[in-house]
């Protein structure tokens, strides 16, 4: 999907033994269905884009472990000139020559290795912030490889209230918003002066054209109202709160550390107890979580996700901050489990 910067890192491909199974997958007919390509360049760093957009290019870095194919493709610029070619192909200059290049919906690898590229390390910098900031809006939720740990969370529990936390989260997504949104505008007026294009285009980039997460007019599109567009940010942060406290619940992370704690086939209590022997907020001992209509066991799913808040905010606020999770979400606790 449209996104610049940094992000999109979904899938994983079976490489194992230099992608053995891949390179004999053959049809009911045996005739070979995969031939991978300039192989040379696997796992290398590089810059990638979505070949197939119905807007404008967006181009991301990737960096060294990943692979790539035609709809997925990569380009690779040496070293020095990596995020000042990431900053140009990011400009709506390269979006006009590629209207001329290609007018297609297929952003494919013959027009953009003909674009004229002009080197301007002016905006060298400019790409260096925007990476870190998108890499770090992509790395806040768990489908990222990254994940550490929740933004809800990482803002420490100075508030006691979820939702006075939830507003100075909200008031640092605005912010990381609002500096995207220069960094690009700058970024734009950089390469529209450098190729002499100020009477042809603009730098603006509209609101819902800043690809982060967190900025609820990208995240749900422009055509949802922005009050609307707010109140499913809340729902969502409050979603993804739920199942944080469900995956420390599991083991799968602890409030004391970072990252994954349990995450491989095999691992037990005791390797959870091996990294975090004094919890706060324990992993179930039997690995079972009952899901029910009834408040039946002690350490039924409900159960457990109330010690959670209780231990992540401050207990004082416990009632407050439980109606505003089921406000939020539109439905009790057990009714949305």
């Amino acid at each position: 999907e449209f996104r610049k910067w940094f992000g999109n890192n979904q899938f994983v491909v079976d490489w194992e033994n230099s992608g053995f199974r891949i390179k004999r997958f053959v049809d009911d007919d045996g005739r070979l269905r995969s031939r991978p390509q300039n192989e040379q360049f696997y796992f290398q760093p590089g810059l990638t884009w979505s070949a197939i957009s119905t807007g404008r290019l967006s181009m991301r870095l990737s960096p060294r472990g990943a692979m790539f194919e035609t709809k997925g493709a990569m380009c690779f610029p040496e070293k020095e000139e990596m995020l000042p070619a990431l900053a140009f192909l990011n400009s709506p200059v390269v979006y006009s020559l590629l209207q001329a290049l290609s007018p297609t919906v297929d952003f494919h690898e013959g027009p953009v290795g003909r674009l004229p590229y002009k080197s301007v390390q002016l905006s060298k910098k400019l790409a260096e912030v925007a990476v870190g900031i998108s890499e770090s809006d992509w790395d806040a939720y768990e489908t990222s490889w990254n994940f550490k740990t929740l933004p809800l969370l990482s803002q420490g529990n100075d508030y006691g209230s979820l939702s006075a936390t939830f507003t100075a989260l909200r008031a640092g997504w605005q912010s990381m918003t609002d500096e995207m949104q220069q960094l690009e505008e700058e970024n734009n007026r950089i390469f529209i002066d450098a190729y002499g294009l100020q009477d042809e285009l603009t730098p603006e980039v509209p609101r819902h054209e800043i690809t982060l997460t967190c900025n609820p007019a990208f995240r749900y599109g422009p055509k949802v109202a922005p009050e609307d567009a707010e109140d499913r940010l809340l729902t969502d942060t409050m979603k993804e709160f739920i199942s944080y406290a469900v995956g420390c619940i599991f083991g799968r992370y602890a409030l004391e550390k970072p990252g994954l704690i349990l995450a491989n086939a095999g691992e037990t209590l005791e390797d959870y107890l091996r990294q975090i022997p004094e919890p706060s907020f324990a992993a179930d001992d039997d690995n079972v979580i009952p899901v029910l209509d009834g408040s039946w066991f002690e350490d039924d799913i409900v159960s457990r996700f109330r010690r959670f808040l209780r231990v992540t905010f401050d207990d004082a606020h416990f009632e407050d901050n439980l109606r505003y999770i089921e406000a939020a979400i539109g439905r009790p606790l057990r009714d949305y489990f």
